[in-house]
């Protein structure tokens, strides 16, 4: 059983990490960390949560924390990540992993010097609406994918986590919030890699210095063109579409942990086939699948290396934003240990 602390417990802690590690197997939450001592305490004994810190620092120095996940707010993933890893304790950040691409190398290349474990919460690498539509794609269900489109939207608007409007804390708005989730989404269905991606954003007199909506297009190295769309203006919406030359997968709710969602395969304006699944375990896997990787019986399928391409991409669609010009996107190098 491998025991987590979880620095940072805010909102998303409450709304999803804490219902995942509610039905995990194989590890639990005994410690948190949060700055208002008031909330972490009433925190702590709604959950029955045994240490209470008010810091990442003190968290990591807590015996009984086997794993940390960083929860905190974006511009303090870096330190919260070196500071865990300087304890000696794996780490699983929450996305996007930094702020930046070089923040992103410096996590990585800390946990490999301190042989540290560094995953990054790309929570629908774990989810079973995009296995199934990565099985189906790798099939050849649709044939050679040619368009994707991706969106994710929300209403921001009296949003708790109010730094999401502040460049400085978030990165960004909402294509480094939720567009990663796209982003990533696409590269583990497609197995591909964007080399180019061109970015359209506005933002709103609500949106502070980030934008309020925005589509990125994105050309992969084996030549499928995808779109993702993503504000914080529209109603809540994650639908997913891969078009092949064979066929079309769709969902309109692939990114979505709340409700069962429909997959549907069309062939010739018909549809040929069609299954419910549920991303309801979603957090409860991403947990149990670090908790193995910490017990050295699997491979995180998101390692720091995937949130740092993340990043790469991200860093790109804010410099095509910014120029109106397509960007290059850089690609690691294969070799995990760099």
């Amino acid at each position: 059983m491998i025991r987590f602390g979880i620095a940072g417990f805010g909102l998303h802690a409450v709304r999803r990490l804490m219902p995942g590690f509610a039905l995990a197997q194989n590890c639990k939450v005994v410690a948190l960390s949060r700055r208002d001592s008031h909330k972490a305490r009433e925190a702590a004994a709604q959950y029955a949560i045994p240490h209470v810190f008010a810091s990442t620092e003190e968290l990591c120095r807590c015996p009984e924390v086997d794993a940390v996940l960083v929860a905190t707010p974006n511009v303090c993933h870096l330190q919260d990540v070196l500071t865990a890893v300087a304890a000696g304790k794996p780490v699983l950040c929450e996305k996007p992993m930094g702020m930046n691409a070089e923040e992103c190398r410096r996590m990585v290349d800390a946990a490999r010097g301190a042989g540290v474990l560094l995953g990054v919460a790309q929570i629908f690498r774990f989810a079973e609406s995009t296995a199934r539509f990565r099985e189906r794609v790798d099939a050849g269900d649709i044939g050679r994918p040619i368009f994707a489109r991706a969106e994710f939207s929300y209403s921001g608007a009296g949003h708790a986590r109010t730094w999401l409007y502040n460049r400085s804390i978030a990165g960004g708005g909402p294509i480094a919030d939720v567009g990663v989730h796209c982003i990533d989404a696409l590269r583990y269905i497609l197995q591909d890699e964007p080399r180019l991606v061109s970015a359209l954003g506005r933002p709103d007199e609500k949106s502070g210095d980030v934008e309020a909506a925005a589509v990125l297009t994105l050309e992969f190295q084996r030549g499928t063109l995808a779109t993702v769309l993503v504000s914080t203006r529209a109603h809540y919406r994650t639908p997913l579409e891969i078009v092949g030359d064979a066929g079309t997968l769709r969902a309109n709710d692939a990114l979505s942990v709340e409700r069962p969602i429909d997959l549907e395969l069309w062939r010739d304006g018909q549809r040929a086939a069609e299954e419910t699944v549920s991303n309801q375990l979603a957090y409860a896997r991403q947990a149990d699948s670090f908790a193995a990787a910490v017990e050295g019986r699997e491979v995180f399928p998101a390692p720091g290396r995937q949130g740092w391409q993340n990043q790469l991409i991200l860093d790109a669609a804010y410099r095509s934003l910014s120029s109106g010009k397509s960007a290059e996107i850089p690609m690691l190098s294969d070799d995990p240990g760099r």
